[in-house]
């Protein structure tokens, strides 16, 4: 449930989020219905996938040096800081050697690393966030810290509901890594067009969000992964 308007933090409390807020208020219900929806099947797929994961993770191992897993500090809602967990698909400390986003052909995407992308297979640990709350099936992907710092006031409402594991700003910028590749300034131009870009989706989605909206979110991210 939403918390109320005065007790969000300050930088949120404007007047280009307050529409937002005021439309998110009104559909208690899908918001109640979305979180009982997002513990109770990440749960299932958490016992369900729990082989596949350990595969993976035994994968990872064999291929380069270091953890199973890659835990990185990222926004959800209220602008609260989380940790993030995803399969490592980089080598170790890999995102302390170079930008922090990873263009398509990055030098420091393994080869499983690069298959697990490919399918998002990466993101499976991310059932863990979901289930802890920090995290929804649906939802603006979460940033870090050092780009949700180059939000707007208007993008801040993004903050109103958690992060999520996919949008439609994720289903068409899923080549994102290509688009970016071979460019000087990688954080630069994401930050001042792919993110702007992406915030127009994820700002629209809150605008028309409903329970069953973001079920047909999903199955279109199913679709696209697939193809």
């Amino acid at each position: 449930m939403l918390k109320r308007w005065d007790s969000l933090p300050g930088y949120m409390r404007n007047d280009t989020v307050r529409p937002y807020y005021d439309i998110l208020k009104k559909r208690w219900m899908s918001l109640l219905l979305k979180r009982t929806f997002d513990f109770a099947i990440s749960v299932v797929l958490v016992v369900i996938l729990l082989p596949v994961m350990v595969i993976i993770g035994i994968g990872i191992m064999a291929d380069s040096k270091g953890g199973i897993f890659f835990v990185q500090e990222r926004v959800t809602q209220y602008g609260r800081k989380f940790k993030i967990f995803k399969f490592r698909t980089m080598v170790k400390n890999g995102e302390k050697l170079g930008d922090q986003v990873t263009v398509d052909h990055d030098r420091r995407i393994t080869k499983i690393g690069r298959l697990l992308r490919k399918y998002r297979l990466d993101e499976l640990p991310q059932l863990f966030n979901i289930i802890l709350g920090d995290m929804s099936f649906c939802g603006a992907r979460p940033e870090v810290p050092y780009f949700v710092r180059g939000y707007s006031k208007e993008m801040m409402a993004t903050l109103l509901l958690p992060a999520g594991v996919t949008s439609e700003a994720s289903i068409r910028y899923k080549d994102e890594a290509k688009m970016l590749e071979g460019l000087c300034d990688v954080n630069k131009v994401y930050a001042e067009k792919i993110l702007p870009e992406k915030m127009r989706y994820n700002l629209y989605a809150i605008k028309k969000f409903g329970f069953l909206r973001e079920i047909w979110i999903m199955m279109k991210t199913v679709r696209a992964v697939m193809r």
